[in-house]
C-alpha cells in the first residue's frame, strides 16, 4: 500500500531558483482563529522543478475542463477589465490633422 497526503488546499507557493515549493496545508482539528473558525496548518511540501509544475499545470487544467464539462464545477465570466489608455478614445481635431 501506498502512503496518501491530504490538503484541503494549497498554501503558500515559492519559486527558489529553478524550483516551485507548494505546501499543502489542512484544517486544524484543534487551532480556532477569533471568529471561532480552524486555523490552517502546514501538512507538507511538494518541490517540483519548473518543468514538472508546468506539466502539472496542464493536467490540472484538463481536470478542470473535464469538471465542467460534467457539471461538477461552473465558470464565471470574468469580471469587466478596467480601462486602459488604448481603450480611450483619442480626441480629433482638424487643428492637430
Amino acid at each position: 500500500m501506498s502512503a496518501e497526503v491530504f490538503a484541503d488546499r494549497f498554501g503558500d507557493m515559492t519559486v527558489t531558483g529553478t524550483t516551485i515549493r507548494i505546501d499543502l496545508v489542512s484544517q486544524s482539528p484543534t487551532v480556532r482563529d477569533d471568529a471561532g473558525q480552524p486555523v490552517m496548518e502546514f501538512r507538507q511540501r511538494v518541490v517540483l522543478p519548473i518543468e514538472g509544475f508546468l506539466r502539472s499545470q496542464e493536467m490540472m487544467q484538463r481536470m478542470l475542463d473535464l469538471l465542467v464539462r460534467q457539471g461538477l464545477v461552473t465558470r464565471e465570466a470574468a469580471p469587466a477589465a478596467a480601462a486602459t489608455v488604448a481603450d480611450v478614445p483619442v480626441p480629433t481635431s482638424p487643428n492637430f490633422a
